[in-house]
């Protein structure tokens, strides 16, 4: 497997879902809507849950809805995120392989991606993630080497930014829109706004 490139708006909205729901498991979807080729581009991200990750019903759904709006608006699913309770715990849960697995079904190049609670304040200098590829049906750690975030610096200000200006409360997860289901959980909102933020600093997300 190549290299894999994660866009500003993926990550910011994988670091304002784990800041929104700072004591619990989260996770989400990592997708794509570039052509699949060499380098997988993960160009945006669903949030999914902030509780009962393990609730397969709930899984199930949020996968079915997230699969028919991406056939609707040229992307696809490739990867996984999620982030444990406990911060100091970055290993993929059994419940994370085994959706980072049904995904893998559809996508050869699937990619897993744990948040290290650690790492995540605004101060730190690399990116909190860790990523891992599936290889002879195991998932083993990616070399960090091929994981690109370009523009790294503005995109962990814009992170920062949106924190403090408590703009973090816009995103809308696949439990909350559960919850109400008047909230959008393709998050147009927060992506106008992470375009806006992005726009000045690097001219593109």
């Amino acid at each position: 497997m190549g290299e894999v490139e994660l866009s500003c708006r993926a990550y910011v909205k994988m670091y304002l879902h784990a800041c929104l729901f700072p004591r619990c498991s989260i996770n989400g979807l990592l997708l794509s809507s570039s052509p699949t080729g060499g380098t997988v581009c993960v160009t945006d991200c669903v949030p999914l849950l902030h509780s009962h990750l393990p609730l397969a019903p709930i899984t199930q759904l949020a996968l079915t809805q997230v699969d028919v709006w991406c056939s609707q608006t040229q992307q696809r699913i490739v990867g996984y995120y999620q982030a444990n309770a406990c911060v100091s715990d970055n290993s993929p849960t059994p419940c994370a392989l085994k959706i980072a697995d049904k995904i893998a079904e559809q996508f050869d190049n699937a990619v897993l991606l744990m948040l290290d609670g650690s790492k995540m304040s605004p101060d730190y200098r690399v990116p909190p993630i860790v990523m891992y590829e599936r290889k002879d049906s195991r998932w083993i750690l990616k070399d960090k080497h091929t994981i690109m975030l370009r523009q790294w610096e503005e995109t962990r200000a814009i992170a920062s930014q949106m924190i403090e200006s408590g703009d973090h409360t816009l995103l809308v997860d696949f439990d909350s829109h559960l919850d109400d289901i008047t909230k959008d959980w393709t998050n147009q909102k927060l992506n106008t706004k992470i375009e806006e933020l992005a726009s000045p600093a690097n001219g593109n997300i």
